[in-house]
């Protein structure tokens, strides 16, 4: 059942995809002011939505590995595991907002980037995660996962900023296109369908890598035990 339901996933995650493609490209209408570069749009913000989702992941399983790390070691690689699998695929789709939004940018507004609050704390929070990976990578040392998880709390803390960034600051960014206040929101249907679309076609992608991911950590980890008792044993 199992087996069946993880070649089930990427089927239909692959045409969510292209239906995605197919409404944001052939059937939503050019923006009345920004025209066709518009239809970034219909990348840019499910990105910045999906990174915020894993960037969760990472800090509920940081908090998960905090919590169990004495009391139930099982768990708390469990934890730690989900908590690297969300950083990573948390970063790979905010390195997406950071490109598409400089392109976006350079059409609508005549400049690739501008220290304004919702691109800062964006990026702020880029290099905030890309530090915990760099720190997963090259640290070493029973403390490592400690630092990890606390350094991914930290993080996060960064991105209700970030998302709030345009409604407590006035910035070059435009205003939330949902949420925003009076005059926002995308007044054609077939907008908000792309859009939608969109949002749905990119997570899902996002959750495959995640589950891909944290399979691979937790085998990872696995090895890594082993190898410790097999050395525990031959030093005995």
């Amino acid at each position: 059942m199992k087996k069946a339901a993880f070649t089930l996933f990427p089927l239909i995650t692959i045409l969510l995809m292209v239906w995605g493609y197919y409404q944001a490209i052939y059937v939503a209408p050019d923006d009345a002011l920004q025209g066709y570069v518009f239809r970034i749009i219909y990348y840019h913000v499910p990105s910045a939505s999906v990174a915020f989702c894993f960037f969760a992941v990472s800090l509920l399983g940081s908090i998960g590995y905090l919590a169990f790390r004495r009391s139930d070691p099982n768990k708390a690689q469990i934890a730690d595991a989900w908590a690297l699998a969300g950083a990573e695929v948390g970063v790979i789709f905010c390195t997406v907002v950071l490109t598409t939004g400089p392109l976006w940018g350079r059409r609508a507004w005549g400049i690739w980037w501008t220290w304004d609050a919702r691109l800062t704390t964006t990026l702020v929070l880029w290099l905030i995660y890309m530090s915990y990976l760099l720190l997963r990578r090259f640290a070493a040392g029973p403390q490592m996962q400690t630092l990890a998880a606390v350094l991914g709390i930290f993080g996060a803390l960064d991105v209700p900023i970030v998302y709030m960034s345009n409604r407590w600051w006035r910035t070059q960014h435009p205003a939330p296109v949902f949420g925003g206040g009076e005059g926002s929101g995308m007044k054609d249907p077939t907008m908000v369908h792309a859009l939608l679309w969109n949002m749905l076609a990119w997570f899902c992608w996002g959750m495959l890598v995640l589950l891909l991911r944290y399979k691979v950590e937790r085998r990872h980890q696995e090895y890594a035990e082993l190898e410790a008792e097999e050395a525990l044993a031959s030093a005995d």
